[in-house]
């Protein structure tokens, strides 16, 4: 099962900007599609953002033209830039990998989940 370790979370003011990034430990890692998840406190995990393993992207609407999701396959890592944040990003977001469902905006993950890296917006 692939492992998943997030970083870069913070405490920012809205409309700051902060890049997750995310460590995947398997050799066939350009083969998955990728997912950026959020889950705030009392709230279920939501998939916000994924990356297909050709490179397509799709957002959910609350972070669509703020958020960007990126892969480098040679350094086996997703990254999340996410610019002009809101009060309501605050939440502990999550990487996974898996197969993405394009018509669903759902990816259905594969790997174990991790700490997740905590993101507060905040003024």
């Amino acid at each position: 099962q692939v492992q998943l370790v997030e970083s870069g979370g913070g405490s920012v003011q809205p409309g700051g900007s902060l890049r997750l990034s995310c460590a995947a430990s398997t050799s066939i890692f350009s083969r998955y599609d990728m997912g950026w998840y959020r889950q705030a406190p009392g709230k279920q995990r939501e998939l916000v953002a994924a990356i297909t393993s050709v490179g397509n992207t799709a957002y959910a609407e609350s972070v669509k033209g703020r958020f960007t999701i990126s892969r480098d396959n040679a350094e086996k890592r997703v990254y999340l830039q996410m610019n002009s944040l809101k009060p309501e990003d605050t939440a502990v977001y999550y990487c996974n990998a898996g197969s993405y469902y394009s018509g669903s905006f759902y990816l259905k993950p594969s790997g174990s989940w991790g700490q997740g890296t905590q993101v507060t917006v905040s003024s």
